[in-house]
């Protein structure tokens, strides 16, 4: 499904809408659940909302709140406010439903399997069902790109161990290069590549093919350790690409690491076919999405790009410049090397920049990367996982009441843990940091207290909801972004959110010159420019305005 075809002045629009609203509850997204007690936070919401909150089912949660097409039976009469808060996060959130959801396809249900019958189970060994979905996806969508450019290869960062390059490349036939920073995945990856082709050449022999129906790439995936700097040019970015490695197919690859700093390594070969290429990051983290953008608009080789990101609290940020998380730079600056400016993660455009409140802290980038869809879910199962907010927060209580100064203290109690009676649970959670369990619990305090566990589910709820808003205003700089820099670009909400939580697709391409050649993302639309399977529209999914439209709901702010 499409996000809705915003003009510049329309995305402009919705940024400031995003900022203001984001700013009027930043309260609630900046809000540490665990402190639910201790900060007395349900005393924080409006007094008209808590009441109506309270007396919630879990079911009616998921319905009334977080599920924008969920069942409106009120209990009661809700405050305007509560109505309008709703309203408007859903109106200013971009749809995130794929088009097989809108047909009614149920979204747990298992990924088809790749189209080559051929790739069937050898293909899909080492790889889960929600990587499967994703690379099919994905790579079609690549795949389609390539197409429209008429560009044959495609260079894959943050490659992992190489599930989307193999489907690119043995697959689809593209020529893939995919870099990586962990040395150790780039070796699954080749060792991966290799079973891959003994296994399908089995597949081949057993069913005696004279010919085999796989795409054969052009040439087998090139795999390049390096880690992509945000400091480096894309200059510095291309000639990393060029660093000699072995292909998949060699018996021992060792290939070198590159820094992505000009003029070290060695440069013996160059990517086969083109200097041109479609550029793809499928999760890239934090700041690697940013940076592959930046690097997509300086280099002229890079002629489409598929970005789909994740990890938004390690992005860098001026207030946070050092979120927990980010990969360092494992590299010194080369010999009379200066790096250009550091350019932060968000925000990447101007426009953004300027607007006043635009700031997004790093607990309101956590909770971005949420999944709305399965906390929907939990509740309406009325899951015991329900638990686990109240139990974290009743914890941090009691350690606050031993050691004041130890606050947000990471405690690993176990998976299961939320099925242990809140006494054995605060045994082993206080034992975590290092504590003693001290008076044996008030029986009393922890009944009453757990009693309040549907208004910390209801609180974290509406934080919940601006989930989605917040992911909105990162992807939406990016968009803006790339408008100033001349590229339109699409949002794309190419994976099941059931499936991916982080399913939208920033999909960009520059201006395609020749006869009959389309321009910018134009380029992506059009009778028979379906991407993936099923193309880019879906049955129902408008490429106007009206995703970001409910009743009463306009983009320009008047339903906030």
């Amino acid at each position: 499904m499409l996000t809705p075809n915003l003009s510049a002045g329309e995305q402009r629009q919705l940024a400031n809408s995003l900022t203001a609203f984001l700013s009027r509850y930043r309260h609630l997204s900046d809000s540490y659940v665990i402190e639910f007690f201790t900060e007395d936070l349900w005393q924080a919401l409006p007094p008209s909302w808590r009441p109506v909150l309270q007396e919630l089912t879990y079911p009616q949660i998921a319905d009334l709140l977080l599920d924008q097409h969920g069942d409106r039976r009120y209990p009661s009469a809700w405050p305007l406010s509560l109505l309008a808060f709703r309203a408007a996060a859903h109106a200013l959130a971009f749809p995130r439903g794929c088009g097989r959801e809108r047909e009614g396809v149920a979204a747990s249900a298992a990924p088809a399997e790749f189209p080559s019958s051929l790739l069937g189970h050898a293909f899909r060994r080492h790889v889960k069902p929600k990587k499967q979905h994703e690379i099919r996806e994905l790579g079609s969508l690549v795949k389609r790109l390539c197409e429209r450019t008429g560009c044959s290869s495609v260079v894959d960062v943050g490659s992992g161990q190489g599930h989307l390059t193999r489907f690119l490349s043995f697959g689809l036939g593209l020529s893939v290069t995919a870099v990586e920073a962990d040395p150790v995945l780039v070796a699954m990856a080749s060792r991966f590549d290799r079973q891959l082709v003994l296994a399908l050449e089995k597949e081949q022999q057993k069913k005696n093919c004279s010919s085999s129906r796989l795409a054969a790439p052009k040439s087998p995936p090139r795999h390049v350790t390096g880690w992509v700097n945000p400091k480096a040019s894309w200059e510095a970015f291309v000639q990393q690409l060029k660093h000699r490695t072995q292909t998949s197919l060699d018996s021992d690859a060792h290939p070198q690491v590159s820094s992505g700093e000009p003029g070290g390594g060695s440069c013996e070969s160059s990517p086969p076919g083109s200097p041109d290429f479609v550029l793809t990051g499928l999760h890239a983290c934090g700041d690697l999405s940013a940076t592959l953008l930046r690097h997509f608009v300086g280099c002229p080789h890079a002629l489409a790009i598929t970005s789909v990101a994740c990890c938004y609290m390690k992005i860098t940020t001026q207030e946070d410049p050092t979120p927990p998380g980010p990969v360092g730079r494992p590299f010194p600056p080369a010999a009379g090397q200066e790096s250009p400016p550091f350019q932060f993660g968000y925000p990447m455009s101007s426009w953004v920049r300027g607007l006043p409140g635009h700031q997004l802290s790093y607990k309101a980038r956590e909770g971005a990367c949420h999944a709305v869809e399965d906390y929907v879910r939990r509740l309406r199962e009325e899951s015991v996982l329900l638990r686990t907010h109240c139990y974290r927060a009743m914890l941090e209580t009691l350690i606050r009441d031993r050691r004041p100064d130890l606050r947000r203290a990471g405690v690993q109690t176990g998976k299961r843990a939320h099925f242990l009676p809140f006494a054995e649970y605060a045994r082993l959670g206080l034992a975590r940091v290092g504590l003693p369990p001290g008076a044996p619990l008030d029986p009393a305090w922890a009944e009453s207290t757990l009693r309040q566990q549907v208004r910390v589910v209801a609180f974290f709820s509406l934080s919940l909801l601006l989930a989605p808003v917040a992911e909105t205003l990162v992807l939406l700089d990016r968009m803006i972004y790339l408008q100033e820099n001349g590229v339109d670009s699409q949002l794309v909400a190419v994976f099941s959110p059931d499936l991916s939580p982080r399913n939208l697709v920033l999909v960009a391409l520059k201006a395609l010159k020749g006869p009959g050649s389309e321009v910018g993302a134009k380029a992506l639309k059009g009778p028979g420019s379906e991407a993936g399977t099923k193309g880019l529209k879906g049955p129902g999914s408008e490429a106007g305005t009206k995703g970001l439209k409910g009743p009463g709901s306009e983009v320009g702010g008047q339903g906030v």
